[in-house]
């Protein structure tokens, strides 16, 4: 009799055990998960900065923003993405996760550069907006600083006003 009950026990460890994994298998992704795979498929938006044309992917969700650039290898010299928020506010953002050395700029609603920051793969330090910003655009570490692109410069497109 204490065969039987030690077999049962043990079937039913392993029922609850397959249980749990087929759970965590159909269980949606979020953001945790997607940190370790690129983010796809995001619409794109072609910006003007001066005779340099940018092709942005466009974050507008609250995880499409949280996931980013994270996990890319690399990114094309003029690819980029642009950060949308609903409402003007000083946005901070960090390289968690992100393999890419990374500059980003802070954009007005009118598409002026409101300050530019360098950022470096896979850190915590927070890089903010000097003044409430709703756009933030990320690109090649010193693709910026390259091209001219300073605090005051204009870009162009975008979901900002023409």
């Amino acid at each position: 009799m204490l065969n039987v009950k030690h077999a049962a026990s043990a079937i039913m460890s392993r029922a609850v055990l397959s249980a749990a994994l087929l759970i965590a298998a159909l269980t949606p992704a979020g953001p945790a998960t997607a940190q370790q795979i690129p983010q796809t498929g995001l619409p794109v938006v072609e910006l003007s900065a001066g005779m340099h044309l940018i092709h942005a992917e466009v974050a507008r969700t609250d995880e499409q923003r949280a996931i980013g650039l994270m996990a890319r290898k690399e990114m094309a010299q003029n690819a980029g993405m642009i950060f949308v928020f609903e409402q003007p506010a000083q946005q901070c953002f960090w390289m968690r996760n992100t393999l890419i050395p990374l500059s980003a700029a802070f954009v007005a609603d009118d598409g002026t550069i409101v300050n530019i920051v360098e950022m470096q793969p896979l850190s915590d330090v927070s890089h903010c907006s000097a003044k409430p910003v709703r756009y933030v655009l990320e690109m090649n570490k010193g693709w910026f600083d390259k091209r001219g692109f300073k605090a005051g410069s204009k870009l162009r497109g975008g979901p900002w006003p023409k």
